[in-house]
């Protein structure tokens, strides 16, 4: 059995509406599925305002769905109440995109990794501090610098105390949602390796969710790649890299830079109107589903 399992998964927001004018309605995750396996780093890419990082936020009810089926170790995460899913947090996490926005900067480094321990009510104000002191160890930060804010701290290591304060409540299932994308190219490759270490050692599953393709290709044994809301593409990276089946796939891909520069590189322009909104994923090879 997969440890996560999206079914279906809908979230529509309205906006606009007034006097004599009717709302819209914004289709952000439009009926989507995948499956994780324990252990695994499953890619989720697209563009910015695919909807990827609401998947995640919806995943874990930060923001609550329109409809669907989230199921952890074969439990429906959307039906929880308000108890229940917070027991819930302590085995799914999320760490976010922008190091600096999601640290309260009025808050020392200390007291936001401690802040879930408390929440939960974990441990004495001693063991919680150790914790706090071997969470830092563990993202390779040095403890001796718990007291300081977060300005105070580079890119890449409040993005060592953001996942620091992930891992706090020792989850297994953590969604990583565009966690290098605000770092320098130099800090990126830091962060991934001390992601790839963390994991094999406190055996974590990842959603990996990202606009940069070849480090999905890097990381992610399957991935799905989303446009408009929906799953347009998913199975195998290897087979999604070497031959993508939709159009929109294929401008991602084509608009990877290349290291040689004279190469010859052939950009593919997207024509929206030849994609098929409402096309079902169809198997075209094993294990590789495409909406064509």
């Amino acid at each position: 059995m997969a440890l996560v399992e999206v079914r279906h998964l809908v979230k529509h927001f309205e906006r606009g509406g007034g006097f004599l004018r009717a709302k819209s309605v914004v289709r952000a995750v439009d009926d989507i599925s995948f499956s994780i396996e324990a252990g695994e780093t499953y890619g989720l890419v697209g563009e910015s305002g695919s909807g990827k990082s609401t998947t995640g936020r919806c995943m874990l009810r930060l923001i609550e769905p329109t409809s669907g089926e989230m199921r952890f170790r074969g439990e429906d995460v959307l039906s929880f109440d308000r108890s229940r899913l917070r027991a819930a947090r302590r085995d799914m996490q999320m760490v976010f995109q922008d190091p600096y926005s999601s640290l309260n900067p009025r808050m020392k480094a200390r007291d936001i990794v401690e802040e879930p321990l408390i929440i939960h009510r974990i441990g004495d104000r001693a063991e919680r501090r150790d914790k706090v002191a071997e969470l830092f160890r563990l993202v390779g930060l040095d403890p001796a610098h718990l007291l300081r804010y977060p300005h105070e701290f580079s890119g890449g290591q409040r993005q060592r105390i953001g996942l620091a304060r992930a891992l706090a409540l020792n989850p297994s299932f953590v969604i990583a949602d565009e966690p290098v994308s605000a770092l320098d190219v130099s800090i990126q490759a830091q962060v991934i390796n001390l992601l790839l270490d963390l994991q094999e050692r406190l055996e974590l599953t990842y959603l990996f969710i990202a606009h940069d393709l070849r480090l999905v290709r890097h990381i992610c044994r399957r991935m799905s790649v989303m446009y408009l809301g929906k799953i347009v593409e998913s199975g195998d990276s290897a087979s999604i890299f070497a031959h993508p089946q939709h159009p929109y796939t294929r401008a991602l891909l084509s608009a990877i830079p290349v290291t040689d520069p004279d190469a010859p590189r052939q950009r593919i322009e997207l024509d929206a109107n030849l994609v098929n909104r409402d096309a079902p994923l169809r198997e075209l090879a094993p294990g590789h589903f495409a909406a064509v």
